[in-house]
């Protein structure tokens, strides 16, 4: 039986991350000061920590500058928000990024709706949620557009076909389904009260799993040929897909690592770049 090609993001990423540095570059030239990226991270989770390494690294490689807010896991909401009002008031952040998810005393909402946005590069405000919906200009969630630059990479087009979305996060699953209904896919939401999941993700040409539960959706869940994108990544390096069943029914897979998370930095670097000119009024084409 053939085995799915795999969409590798790494290629996307260093592609992106090229082009990010020389606006970065540029933006440098004609203001004497580099984009920066300020990263809000609360407690010490160890996935987080590592994942904000990784972000700090890409930016030093693309030529934004880097300012890291660690805060104690005691952190309040009105604390938090403090933070992030500050940091969307200071004409030297072009960006701004909390590191989800938060400790479970903290409001999530209102510290994402803190975030400026024009600075909101991660794409997690309500004003960022309604443009995508809307198809307006403005900056998109990260792993949703990371996605979506990887469907265009691989030469798939959503256009007429059905994508299953498993997960409905504010963050990933509702807005890649508003992302893939703008490319002209029919979009069905599942989630965890969802009836007969299998057979419902046995309807789609691409499944787009993001539901933080590790290797939930099995290879006899899929058509033969799905394009699968595995958004989830959970302890061991294990996505939210049996990646060695669904090998031999997908056609496209992303592996878990190097498919989607690689992609998902160089977009928020990217918008950290396209926030950085837009504030300083040099917006100009990517």
């Amino acid at each position: 039986m053939a085995r799915a090609g795999l969409m590798e993001g790494s290629p996307l990423a260093r592609d992106i991350l090229r082009r990010t540095a020389e606006r970065a570059a540029l933006f440098t030239a004609q203001t004497g000061s580099r984009p920066c990226l300020a990263t809000v991270l609360v407690g010490d989770d160890p996935g987080s920590v590592t994942y904000v390494r990784m972000k700090r690294n890409r930016s030093r490689d693309a030529g934004i500058d880097s300012r890291y807010v660690p805060l104690p896991a005691q952190t309040t909401t009105s604390a938090l928000v403090n933070v992030i009002t500050g940091l969307s008031d200071d004409p030297a952040v072009h960006g701004i990024l909390l590191q989800h998810p938060v400790p479970a005393n903290i409001d999530e909402r209102a510290a994402f709706e803190a975030i400026a946005p024009r600075k909101d590069v991660d794409g997690v405000t309500m004003h960022s949620f309604a443009a995508m919906s809307f198809g307006r200009p403005g900056l998109a969630s990260c792993t949703p557009a990371a996605i979506m630059r990887l469907l265009g990479a691989y030469n798939v087009s959503p256009r007429g076909r059905h994508a299953v979305v498993l997960g409905r996060s504010p963050i990933l699953g509702k807005p890649v389904g508003m992302l893939l209904l703008a490319h002209d896919a029919t979009v069905t939401y599942c989630h965890s009260k969802t009836r007969d999941l299998p057979a419902i993700v046995r309807t789609a040409d691409i499944v787009v799993a993001a539901v933080g539960r590790p290797e939930f959706v099995r290879g006899d869940w899929l058509q033969a040929g799905a394009v699968v994108v595995d958004a989830g990544y959970n302890p061991g390096n294990v996505g939210d897909v049996s990646c060695g069943e669904a090998i031999v029914r997908a056609s496209l897979l992303t592996p878990v690592p190097g498919g989607v998370g690689p992609v998902t930095i160089a977009v928020l670097l990217e918008q950290t770049v396209d926030a950085a000119l837009e504030q300083a009024g040099l917006a100009g084409p990517r």
